[in-house]
Parts: structure tokens; sequence; C-alpha cells
């Protein structure tokens, strides 16, 4: 009877171990693999909406670059030049995008007087990297950026960066964490916190409720990917940003809520201007409010920015 026990014990043991083997490498996968968008569907997207100007790309000045992430591959950037300036923004995609979706920043930039540096994050578009980390290994690569950029334009030149979603959080984690070569930065809708952002997508579109299941992804993350998702927290450090910030979301916003950009604005010390758009979707606040949004974005720097000018 006793061995039968044991045996039974053994068994149940053996599957529920396999079960959770199951849902922490799915759980990951998901994560880790999260499917990115095919680049012809957003080229077509960006140009239908007239954000992407094909004649425009092809015979504006450009340099394509290759830049060595500290993580070990190559990120695919590109240098739009139209501008006789070293002013420059970086602008970072948000997950599952590419640099194409960036170029409707780019082109706002030049009207303000800015060449811009497109760029795919690791796993994304022409970039290397086998994993999408949502900012613990992308705030790495965008140091790699804007190290490369601040040698080319010099020390006396403004530089700014841009991040949307995923790359905003990328941004903040960035300017938080390393000793940052950059002026300015403005964030278009960040998550505040990964493992929250996490919880509440998985809430939304699973019947999952229990903060249990992040555990269980945890180890498994941390063992497949070398980190857990209370590393990507730009909460965490946005304390640590001494350059001015401009913080800018959607009330419409149901993916990324807008109560994550207001946390990180209050947090945030020294300059700083927060925008909070009445109608927009995740990452459409420039899409749905283009002119306002440019706006802003004058304000801003004229606020905080050319008064207190290197240039």
């Amino acid at each position: 009877m006793k061995k039968r026990v044991i045996y039974i014990v053994g068994i149940l043991s053996s599957l529920v171990t396999a079960i959770l083997t199951i849902f922490g490498v799915v759980a990951t996968n998901r994560l880790m693999y999260l499917k990115v968008k095919d680049p012809e569907v957003i080229i077509k997207r960006e140009t239908v909406a007239k954000r992407f100007d094909k004649t425009w790309y092809e015979f504006v000045r450009k340099e394509e670059l290759w830049i060595h992430s500290p993580n070990g591959y190559l990120l695919s950037a590109i240098y739009l030049k139209p501008l006789d300036t070293e002013r420059t923004v970086i602008i970072c995609h948000g997950v599952t995008e590419n640099k194409i979706n960036s170029i409707k920043y780019a082109r706002l930039f030049e009207r303000l007087g800015y060449n811009s540096v497109i760029y795919d994050h690791r796993r994304h578009g022409g970039s290397g990297g086998k994993t999408t980390s949502f900012g613990f290994y992308e705030k790495t690569d965008l140091q790699a950026i804007v190290h490369y950029i601040r040698e080319v334009i010099g020390d006396n030149a403004l530089l700014g960066i841009h991040g949307e979603s995923m790359g905003a959080a990328s941004t903040i984690l960035y300017a938080g964490t390393y000793e940052d070569e950059a002026d300015f930065y403005i964030v278009d809708c960040p998550f505040s916190d990964f493992t929250e952002q996490v919880l509440h997508v998985m809430r939304t579109v699973t019947p999952l409720r229990s903060t249990k299941v992040l555990r269980i992804a945890n180890l498994f993350l941390k063992v497949r990917d070398g980190y857990t998702l209370n590393l990507v927290s730009p909460r965490e450090v946005i304390k640590n940003v001494d350059k001015p910030m401009l913080f800018i979301h959607s009330l419409e916003d149901d993916f990324i809520l807008p109560y994550m950009t207001l946390e990180m604005y209050e947090a945030k010390l020294g300059d700083k201007m927060l925008k909070v758009f009445d109608v927009g979707a995740h990452a459409k606040s420039y899409n749905e409010n283009s002119k306002e949004y440019e706006e802003t974005v004058v304000k801003f720097l004229d606020k905080y920015i050319y008064s207190k000018s290197r240039l």
C-alpha cells in the first residue's frame, strides 16, 4: 500500500512538473518570440495613411548604419539627413513595428529643424537578436546608438530621443540607467512597470488572474533569456533622469493605460511636461492629433531646450 501511494505521488508530481514546464515554456515563448508585423503591411498602412512618402524617402539624403550592440549583434539604422544641421533625434519604435513606423516622427522633426536616426529594435526589421525583452536589452542597444551618434555630431549638437510604447519604455530605462548623452526625451505611451503591464494584458485577453502565473513565467524567463519581469520597470529609474522629458499619452489607450504615464510624470524630477490627448488608441496620439502633437513638441522644446541650448 505504501509503495502504491509513493508511486501515485511520484506520478502526480511528474505530471504537475510537466504541466508547469509546458506552461512556462509557452508563456515565455509568447513574450520572447512575440510575432512582429510583416514589413510590407507596415509600409502599405503608413503609405495609405500618408505618413510614409515613398518618393521623399527614396531621394532624401541618408546613410545606412550598422551599429554593434553590446549584446552581440548588429542594429539596422538609417540616418536621415534632409537638413544641413547636426541637430538630431533618435526615434525608437514600438513592439512588433519597425523603423518605417518611425518615418512620421522623422518628418515631424524635420519640420522642427532636426535630422533623425530611425532603427530597428532587436529581433525586429533588419536588426539581429533572437528575442524581444521589452526594454531590458533594448536599453543597452539604445545606449550604443546614442553613443555612436554623439560621436558623429559632436558634444555641442542637440540630441534628442523620441520613443513610442516599448520604445518609450526603453528610452526611460536607458535615460535612468546609464550616463546619458542626450539633451531631451519625448516618451509616448510608455508602460511604467512590465509586470503590471503583463498582468493587465493577461487579465484582459485570458481567464488567468493570479500573480502566481508570473512567478512561473519569471523562473523560465530568467533561465531562458537572463532577466525577470521586475527588472523591466521604468518607474524604478525615472527619478534618475535629469534631462527634460515630455510625456504623451491618450485617454482612449486601453492597452497601456494612461495612469502609467501619469505616475511617471509625477515621479520625474526637474524639467518635464505632460500632454494627455482625449482621442487616440494605443500609439495613435500622433495619428489622431498630429497638429496638436507637433505644437506640444514645439512648446516643450521652446520652454526647456532652446532657452538653455548650447547652440
